[in-house]
């Protein structure tokens, strides 16, 4: 017999979830660390995951009824930010010091149209999931557990939107 009553997990929490896994994964010294000279590969992923935590406070703020899960993306998305930054400034303390913040591009706008707020925002993760699904197997474990629970994380918050 199939009853009504959820299992008692909710999307929110199963997020959070796998949020607290990418941002407790141990992010201690290994082998594979980026050199100087180099690009770290997630500071592009740290700068997708800034960018669209701007865009879902701009939706939150543009479109009421699209606040609550808006606000839910900007919240995960901020701490992937966050999470990204932490794991940078480990692997290359100078960076910190030496080179100086760059300043962030201009806020993205919501769309004017719900729908397309809301095409925006799953767009926008798709994208981030993409590119992080991408650059795991090139990555040290420890960097590669961080960028994919952020890509699961990506793809949870799209169901949340759907």
């Amino acid at each position: 017999m199939v009853s009504g009553h959820s299992s008692g997990h909710s999307r929110r929490g199963f997020l959070r979830a796998g949020l607290a896994g990418a941002v407790a994964l141990p992010l201690s010294a290994c082998t594979g660390e980026p050199t100087p000279d180099k690009p770290d590969p997630l500071e592009e992923l740290a700068a997708q995951a800034r960018s669209d935590a701007e865009l879902a406070k701009a939706v939150a703020t543009a479109h009421p009824s699209l606040a609550a899960k808006a606000d839910a993306v900007a919240a995960d998305r901020r701490a992937h930010h966050g999470a990204f930054e932490k794991e940078l400034n480990r692997a290359r303390p100078a960076r910190v010091s030496a080179t100086a913040t760059p300043p962030p591009a201009p806020a993205p706008s919501a769309p004017q149209q719900a729908s397309a707020a809301l095409s925006a925002l799953k767009e926008a993760l798709t994208t981030g999931e993409k590119r992080a699904a991408e650059l795991v197997p090139s990555l040290p474990k420890h960097r590669a557990g961080l960028v994919g629970s952020v890509a699961a994380s990506c793809a949870c918050l799209r169901e949340v939107l759907a």
